[in-house]
């Protein structure tokens, strides 16, 4: 009896071994997809041969020259501009929407008003429709204010990004729920205001939320193609990092700044990639708390 008992356990392990080899063997082939275009990229931000048509995957020669036109030469696509432009668009709206996605989430996990509920189901519903549904009627909004024209434009580009943030306030309220809500009471109790009780108590154990707002909030200019170039237009002055890199690969220049496009590609990233490995624990935290909540 003991012999079959071990030789059903032994056919177990053999068993889970075999999956842990399939499911690994599986893992790594869409780690491997997923990496192989990134690869790829930075590959090409370093060749030599120019144009987009080559016959080999790997260059033939590696260069520098691919990062140094980049940031040097500004006759035709002036990218050091494109990226201070993006970089200020992305630092002021990162600030604005944080604050406005915090302070809506805090109401409405920790208030409760009349309209409460209809407003966060109105929020749900508009946060199911991609937001450049609205992109035409937001133009001629900004054209009828002023702010679709000349330096008004980085301005212009600040509030769409930020204006409307504070309708993704879910992940945040998700977080704050988990907040024990008699810390506040007793704070209250102890003669400390609302505004009190969100800064000294709820803000210092929401950090894991506030970074991946912070992220989130970034990131979102700093991606974003389809508002910057509708209100850029042809305005090279103020265009944005996104546009710069999909006028590289217009048929007028893709021939000569097609391996600047991915040395671009690859600067563009390293903000990004930067930030992440810097705050992943308290990305991480963040998700995890919403989750719960």
């Amino acid at each position: 009896m003991s012999n079959v008992n071990n030789a059903a356990v032994s056919g177990a392990k053999v068993r889970k071994k075999v999956v842990n080899v399939i499911v690994h063997i599986f893992l790594a082939i869409l780690a491997f997809i997923w990496v192989l275009p990134i690869f790829w990229v930075v590959l090409t931000s370093f060749r030599g041969e120019k144009g987009s048509y080559v016959t080999t995957f790997f260059p033939k020669t590696y260069t520098l020259d691919n990062y140094v036109k980049l940031f040097t030469d500004t006759s035709i696509l002036n990218f050091p501009q494109m990226f201070l432009n993006t970089f200020v668009i992305a630092i002021f709206t990162c600030i604005i929407s944080t604050v406005f996605v915090l302070s809506v989430s805090y109401t409405m996990s920790r208030m409760r008003f009349k309209m409460r509920k209809p407003y966060m189901n109105i929020a749900m519903i508009l946060g199911l429709f991609p937001s450049f549904m609205s992109m035409i009627a937001v133009y001629y909004i900004l054209k009828a204010l002023g702010l679709a024209e000349g330096s008004m434009i980085r301005v212009a580009l600040i509030i769409v990004f930020s204006a409307g943030s504070g309708v993704g306030f879910y992940v945040a309220k998700g977080f704050f729920d988990t907040i024990p809500k008699s810390l506040d009471e007793a704070a209250i109790i102890d003669g400390a205001t609302r505004w009190q009780v969100f800064t000294k108590i709820t803000v210092p154990l929401s950090k894991p939320i506030i970074v991946y707002t912070i992220l989130t909030s970034f990131m979102g200019p700093w991606v974003d193609f389809i508002f910057a170039k509708v209100i850029c237009r042809a305005d090279a002055q103020y265009y944005t990092v996104s546009i710069g890199l999909w006028r590289m690969l217009e048929k007028e220049y893709i021939d000569s700044w097609y391996t600047c496009f991915a040395a671009g590609a690859v600067v563009v990233s390293i903000p990004i990639a930067i930030l992440f490995l810097i705050t992943q624990k308290f990305y991480v935290e963040g998700m995890s708390g919403a989750v719960k909540g």
